[in-house]
């Protein structure tokens, strides 16, 4: 095996062996987040006509949980590493930096992807789901898997202990994910809030993933593709370059 298969194969390996925690508990929890807002709000919201508020649900939570499950992985395999002091081993061997980026990318998409598909198993019994443009699905779960992954990567890279990390995911990652439109259209925020909105890149993800499903959305999904393109490619841009000075990672 290469030294990029065998770095892959480990970063898979890490998460599947215990997937009971990886996966099936995001899974599980998305599924509460659904039992709970379906029922309070399903006979009383209707964001886009003709769809119920238990269908509008559901692609963001799917889109949620690709998106913290793809940064956990990342961001959780570095730190432990680098706490656990086995770091070394991932950096004797002879891999460049596109490999470590492309190895540790790849491992954090196949997570978040396998969650997402979970939740969607798991909630579609619960909603009329429509596959109106399943491209955008398709190109947004990837993309949006990417663009997290790379995210857990540099918080990874940076932080030296768990408390900096947490701190990277609560004040930043959290936020940024309940406040992009997975429980609700912007359009139902005063305009203040919604051009807020438009600055938050997690906004775009979810809501050209939606799109897939409705044929319906906030922003139009080309514009919505550029903008987590963009992010996505200056995300990469500084991750390989950290990887490449070896930032934290060679002392």
């Amino acid at each position: 095996m290469t030294g990029f298969n065998t770095l892959l194969y480990k970063e898979v390996l890490r998460f599947w062996k215990v997937a009971t925690q990886t996966i099936t508990a995001p899974i599980m929890t998305a599924l509460l987040y659904l039992l709970i807002f379906g029922h309070v709000l399903d006979e009383h919201v209707q964001v886009y006509p003709g769809v119920r508020y238990t269908a509008f649900l559901v692609p963001g939570l799917v889109m949620m949980s690709v998106l913290q499950n793809a940064f956990a992985n990342a961001s959780s395999s570095l730190i432990q590493s680098k706490i656990t002091g086995n770091l070394v081993f991932v950096l004797l061997p002879p891999l460049s930096h596109w490999e470590l980026f492309s190895a540790y990318v790849l491992a954090a998409i196949l997570r978040g992807l396998a969650v997402g598909a979970g939740v969607f198993v798991v909630t579609a019994w619960f909603a009329d789901l429509h596959f109106v443009a399943p491209w955008w699905i398709g190109i947004f779960a990837l993309l949006g898997a990417a663009m997290l992954g790379t995210m857990g990567l540099i918080a990874g890279i940076w932080a030296e202990k768990f408390d900096q990390l947490a701190a990277f995911q609560n004040f930043l990652i959290m936020p940024a994910t309940f406040l992009s439109g997975v429980f609700y259209s912007i359009h139902s925020l005063p305009v203040f809030w919604q051009s807020l909105s438009r600055f938050n890149p997690f906004f775009y993800m979810i809501d050209g993933f939606r799109f897939g499903f409705f044929g319906q959305s906030d922003v139009a999904p080309l514009h919505s593709l550029a903008v987590v393109s963009v992010f996505f490619l200056l995300l990469a841009t500084i991750a390989v370059q950290m990887l490449k000075r070896g930032y934290k990672l060679r002392h």
